[in-house]
């Protein structure tokens, strides 16, 4: 695509979340103009963007239709239609990432046997198309239960510790996997471009809600040994590679007790785990996403300084219009930088904004998170 060609681009993104509206915010940088659409229509994005669309992703005329007014199409959520999209690659749009590698990430029965076939290490797993065939699988317990397709933060996931909880488990088509005893959730965002260039970012270190499972504290950089983070970042690069994908890759590893590595699942887009990179990097996520698929240089993915994000969750037991609980005290400390989502409704657990903490010392950075964690709430 010729660099001079940026000014006029049409892009196009599939979903009008928090990932959208952050994409957005970059784009502007590079003069790009951007059509949304989402089924939403008081999606975060809608007042952003140059084009707004209310519309189904997962319908197959909406997203085509959708498709032959931009010239590029990205998207901020796997979950749209991919027949679609692969119509439009025929045609001569642009999709980044591409079909077949979004059809392959929608399947986590699929992203299994990816990883299986190009020696990328994780979980012992099954294939089964039925909670029956729970009884015959080979592993011990206990195990998890993935939905194949459709489960996301958290959801789809159902851990089976013993036969009683066979009666609970999905009847959905399925992947079954060893539970893995982990000491840390660990996480990798990587980006390749139309020429084949690979930047992956320093590792990052979560800690997840137990009741939501998301990601609720995030620490960059990692202080795990240089040999780990060598390890999980040539992981990335590797799958990305293999992949040749196109844009931004969000790979979820398990660092192990006896310190193996283990993916677990990955996003072709922006991710969660990523946030923090908007303040803590030389270059954001978001940035980069955009660099990949316009195939332009990757950025500098160095941090700048010790980085602490952590998710604004709505809280529970309050549904209804969102108020922000502590807000102004958290932005008079220093170094706090308030991300919020421009979501009108909260309900518990539901992603609201997010907070990055940046100090040069890493010990005072975790501290001062866990300060503004208590102190900013969203009610209704």
């Amino acid at each position: 695509m010729e660099k001079d060609f940026y000014g006029d681009l049409r892009l196009g993104i599939l979903g009008g979340g928090q990932l959208g509206r952050m994409l957005i915010q970059e784009a502007v940088n590079l003069n790009i103009s951007i059509s949304i659409l989402d089924p939403d229509p008081d999606a975060p994005c809608k007042n952003l963007c140059d084009r707004f669309e209310t519309g189904q992703l997962n319908d197959f005329d909406t997203v085509y239709r959708f498709g032959k007014q931009v010239d590029m199409l990205t998207i901020e959520i796997e979950k749209v239609n991919v027949d679609a999209l692969e119509k439009l690659e025929e045609e001569g749009v642009i999709v980044y990432p591409q079909a077949r590698v979004i059809r392959l990430i929608q399947d986590k029965g699929l992203q299994k046997q990816f990883f299986k076939q190009n020696d990328i290490p994780t979980a012992p797993f099954q294939l089964i198309s039925a909670k029956e065939s729970l009884k015959d699988t080979t592993l011990s317990f206990p195990y998890i239960q993935k939905l194949r397709k459709d489960g996301y933060d958290g959801k789809g996931v159902y851990k089976i510790t013993n036969e009683t909880d066979w009666d609970g488990a999905f009847e959905a088509p399925s992947i079954v996997e060893q539970w893995v005893d982990f000491e840390k959730e660990i996480a990798v965002i990587v980006a390749r471009n139309d020429d084949g260039h690979v930047a992956a970012f320093p590792m990052v270190e979560m800690e997840f809600n137990p009741q939501a499972n998301l990601v609720e504290f995030l620490v960059s950089p990692s202080t795990l040994s240089f040999e780990i983070q060598q390890q999980a970042e040539q992981l990335a690069i590797k799958i990305a590679e293999d992949l040749q994908i196109v844009g931004l890759l969000a790979v979820e590893l398990f660092l192990t007790k006896e310190g193996r590595i283990l993916v677990n699942e990955l996003a072709p887009r922006p991710h969660n785990s990523g946030h923090h990179t908007i303040e803590g990097n030389f270059t954001s996520q978001f940035a980069q996403h955009l660099r990949a698929i316009f195939n332009l240089p990757m950025g500098n993915t160095a941090a700048r300084s010790n980085a602490v994000m952590i998710n604004l969750l709505g809280e529970e037991g309050y549904e209804g219009l969102a108020v922000y609980e502590g807000l102004e005290e958290a932005l008079a400390e220093n170094g706090v930088y308030v991300h919020l989502y421009g979501k009108k409704f909260t309900k518990p657990f539901r992603k609201m904004g997010h907070v990055t903490i940046i100090h040069e010392n890493r010990d005072q950075a975790i501290e001062l998170a866990r300060k503004v964690q208590r102190t900013i709430k969203i009610i209704a």
